[in-house]
């Protein structure tokens, strides 16, 4: 729901810049399908491992273009956005979602480190007799 919301906060404010129409309800559901898609595709994705980051970087990125792509030749989004904003609005909200996984990953090791630590040094002062 987030990328979701996040696309449709990017559109909004592209269609706000150049005066362009409102968004629809058909529009919001559109959108929804292709994240819906693009979702379940970068899970599938992620079952594959490489040692090169940026090679798993580049095909989530290559995936998430394409489904962008094909939805917009099918629902014609074309028409009133050009398909380079739907790169960039890809690629800032893919960021968006890495970044916020990196801060969440470190956040959460921190807390089982402090967890760890207090572990240990209640096992430190524990005597067996």
């Amino acid at each position: 729901m987030a990328t979701t919301g996040s696309a449709l906060i990017l559109l909004a404010l592209f269609a706000g810049i150049i005066n362009g129409r409102t968004i629809t309800v058909r529009t919001f559901f559109e959108i929804l399908g292709a994240n819906i898609i693009i979702h379940c595709g970068l899970l599938f994705t992620h079952k594959f491992e490489s040692d090169y980051a940026v090679l798993e970087f580049l095909l989530d990125i290559s995936f998430v273009i394409v489904v962008l792509v094909v939805f917009g030749f099918v629902f014609q989004w074309f028409s009133s956005i050009p398909v380079w904003y739907l790169i960039i609005m890809a690629v800032v909200i893919y960021l968006f979602g890495f970044i916020t996984n990196i801060v969440r990953i470190r956040k959460d090791a921190k807390e089982i480190n402090e967890l760890l630590k207090k572990r240990k040094e209640q096992k430190g002062n524990t005597v067996i007799e």
